[in-house]
């Protein structure tokens, strides 16, 4: 079934007709491998751009470094340990071998997949899986390419602009969605100034997006609970108001 599953994937990507670059909203994830919240953005949400005509607009952008530093002498320590230093490497050596999104795509949602179950130790076993040649994405990880790639994505990382707090750190067009990240959809349909716009970014689609998070406010909070905090936000602000209005004229 995940077989199966990556080559749709595949196919829907290739067959999605392309907006012009211009047109594309830039959507970057800053992530490292062996981060729950990370794999779970990525086979759980990030799935979504090619479940619809989304990736069309969108120019998707993977950074697989996240929290890791890097030491007086040159050596990268990564937040979960060496495994995931290894494999945010071998996910930089895929997307550097393969820079087309239809490609490299599939083999990183693969990855992300057996980080997810618990069985990354397995992670080879995606070049069988998506049909692709290893020997591109092994090479460059046994020799300097895939330092240098993890260098150059730390450097990328580090100038973030507000910096990063957290992962995953996830931007639309440079702007932070901080906690908001699972959202992305709406922010890139949001910030697109295309004329081609997706079905994905039709009002019923992002309607029903909005209806899903106030259930899962409501689930969380409770409804009437949530009016009542809303209740009391808005009286706070008509409070402050008129106190302010009575500073000004006094």
């Amino acid at each position: 079934m995940d077989v199966l599953r990556l080559l749709l994937i595949s196919l829907i990507i290739s067959s999605a007709s392309a907006a012009n670059n211009g047109d594309k909203v830039t959507l970057e994830i800053y992530y490292e491998s062996l981060c729950p919240y990370c794999s779970n953005l990525i086979v759980n949400y990030l799935y979504k751009l090619f479940d619809s005509d989304l990736i069309s607009i969108t120019d998707l952008k993977l950074i697989p470094y996240g929290n890791a530093k890097i030491k007086p002498n040159g050596t990268i320590v990564c937040q979960h340990g060496e495994y995931e230093c290894i494999l945010n490497t071998v996910e930089a050596c895929a997307i550097d071998a393969w820079p087309d999104v239809n490609v490299y795509f599939p083999f990183v949602y693969c990855v992300e997949k057996l980080i997810y179950q618990h069985n990354y130790t397995y992670w080879e076993t995606c070049f069988e899986k998506v049909g692709l040649d290893p020997s591109p994405v092994l090479d460059c990880y046994n020799g300097e390419r895939g330092k240098e790639l993890e260098l150059g994505y730390a450097a990328v990382t580090n100038a973030l602009q507000p910096p990063h707090r957290y992962v995953p750190w996830v931007t639309v067009d440079g702007q932070p969605l901080y906690d908001d990240y699972r959202d992305f959809v709406s922010y890139i349909c949001k910030a697109y100034k295309g004329t081609a716009t997706p079905s994905a970014c039709s009002e019923s689609s992002l309607g029903l997006i909005r209806k899903v998070k106030m259930n899962l406010i409501n689930s969380l909070y409770g409804e009437e609970t949530f009016k009542s905090v809303l209740f009391r936000m808005g009286s706070a602000i008509v409070s402050w108001l008129q106190r302010y209005k009575q500073v000004a004229s006094s």
